[in-house]
């Protein structure tokens, strides 16, 4: 039977994904060239497509290894052409099968699908008046509680998309389904106020609405801390075994800012054995933290490998900062939606209005973190009520006023030293060695990213800056500016990264 030109690209690729992961490529960059389409093969060429400029990004960084597999499982050079294609049009999906033995051992393996279009994801929706075959929940697990009211707008469809974050969308969407057991755990990373949160707490909705039967339970770190430790700290003998029966009786875990946990031993041990359990027998889990995985191992009290391991197990994706677009669509999707409700409650004092040129520059104002940006919005829609009461309107010089209120332009005084502690932090490295003469690779990037923070964060002199780095010459110094200028252009995870490092320094 003759074979198409989609159907052989398709194979071909199959062979090529198998060969990655022989080649124990990352699990998450290996989840992201699943998602990828096999378009053709032609003229030495073969094409596959993608709807994210990160997963394209990525794509590119593994070029070598990717075209290696082709060459190895095509018998011929090829070389590959990562096409960007429309997000409206191809949806994030991969179905997968997990079985005993990748459960014991906590590998995965996924199967293509057939050329089978991926189930439209619908949005959470108000569980049926009647569910047929509904196991019931256990009624006495303290840890099951209804959604609050304050969490009920916390669902996929009000979640803001972008390129920065559409990939952790995706994922969080098929694990609230149910559909990929690839994807576990889902682990998201990223800094405060990116929306982690929102797309756990929309997890949790969908579950809790349209899937009623599925135990889901959400947890922050903190929360889980006080879990073991009140139990510990009971009289009663039994209290252990009972939160023990209870956090293995959940059917999906999500746990928030997995970082409280750090540095508590026994919260860890238990959370370690609890994941194991949840993962041998099936059960989602889903985490969160303001750092990666290999991040929360660093420093003397970051995590350890054995835990590390396990939670980078799965599917790892970051969300990212959001660009000027991204912010301009946050910024005009809250102030519809502010206004909207504000309306709809009769809410008298939020219904302003703010026209397009002052919303664009709203966005070229707004710091990163989109709690900010939102309280931002309200701030704005209310002074453009308050305006409107006395005739007048919401002006350039009003916007900029709000945004220095949320986003004030003095900056604190930084030093080299402040600086150095803050990367030592970060990298889990030790003073003597960020200023030291060895050149591990480990210490190489955090005395790079040092080097060039010092520079952008303080008035010293290139001079100055050797001397606070063990006596470096003019031209060491001028190699590890030129090195973190180059990687920033080039590393989306890495600008990322720095800037993170900044922040936190001058926040």
């Amino acid at each position: 039977m003759e074979v198409s030109a989609n159907e052989e690209a398709r194979i071909l690729w199959d062979d090529v994904l198998d060969l990655l992961k022989a080649k124990e490529l990352a699990p998450a960059v290996l989840a992201m060239l699943k998602s990828c389409t096999p378009e053709r093969m032609e003229e030495g060429e073969f094409h596959i497509s993608t709807t994210t400029r990160f997963v394209k990004l990525k794509v590119d960084e593994n070029r070598p290894l990717i075209e290696e597999a082709l060459k190895e499982a095509a018998f011929e050079d090829l070389t590959l052409v990562c096409d960007l294609g429309d997000a409206k049009k191809v949806a994030v999906h991969t179905n997968s099968e997990v079985t005993q033995e990748e459960l014991d051992g906590f590998r995965r393996q996924q199967e293509q699908p057939e050329e089978v279009p991926a189930p439209a994801f619908a949005p959470a929706a108000p569980a049926p008046s009647a569910p047929q075959n509904k196991a019931p929940l256990p009624q006495d697990n303290p840890l099951i509680e209804a959604i609050p009211e304050n969490d009920s707008k916390l669902t996929f469809d009000r979640f803001v998309e972008g390129e920065e974050n559409q990939i952790a969308l995706q994922a969080a969407k098929q694990v609230a389904d149910g559909e990929n057991k690839s994807y576990n755990p889902l682990f998201i990373y990223g800094k405060s106020g990116l929306g982690k949160t929102h797309l756990l707490k929309a997890i949790q909705n969908y579950i809790v609405q349209t899937q009623p039967q599925r135990a889901c339970v959400y947890r922050t770190g903190t929360e889980f801390v006080s879990d073991y430790v009140q139990a510990m700290t009971e009289k009663d003998a039994t209290a252990r075994s009972a939160l023990e029966r209870h956090y293995r009786a959940i059917d999906v875990l999500i746990i928030d800012d997995i970082q409280q946990m750090v540095g508590r031993e026994g919260t860890i041990n238990f959370f370690f054995n609890t994941f194991n359990y949840l993962r041998d027998h099936g059960k989602q889990i889903v985490l969160a933290a303001d750092r990666s995985p290999m991040q929360l191992g660093m420093g003397t009290d970051g995590l350890d490998e054995r835990v590390t391991s396990r939670i980078d197990s799965g599917f790892t994706i970051g969300i990212e900062q959001p660009s000027y677009e991204l912010k301009l669509k946050l910024v005009k999707t809250f102030y519809e939606r502010m206004r909207q409700d504000a309306i709809d409650e009769h809410i008298e004092d939020a219904t302003g209005e703010i026209s397009d040129e002052n919303l664009e520059l709203m966005a070229e104002k707004s710091g990163t973190n989109i709690r900010v940006i939102s309280g931002f919005v309200q701030s704005c829609l209310m002074m453009a009520h308050r305006k409107e009461l006395k005739g007048e309107e919401l002006t350039r010089d009003d916007v900029i006023a709000q945004a220095s209120l949320k986003w004030p332009t003095g900056q604190k005084i930084v030093t080299i030293e402040q600086i150095q502690k803050a990367v030592e932090a970060y990298y889990g490295v030790q003073h003597t060695d960020l200023i030291g003469s060895k050149r591990n690779k480990e210490l190489m990037e955090p005395r790079h990213v040092a080097i060039w923070l010092s520079r952008e964060l303080t008035d010293n002199t290139l001079a100055d800056i050797g001397k606070k780095f063990g006596g470096r010459s003019h031209a060491t110094v001028m190699h590890s500016l030129k090195w973190v200028d180059a990687l920033r252009k080039e590393n989306r995870i890495f600008l990322q990264k720095v800037d993170t490092i900044s922040e936190e320094i001058t926040e």
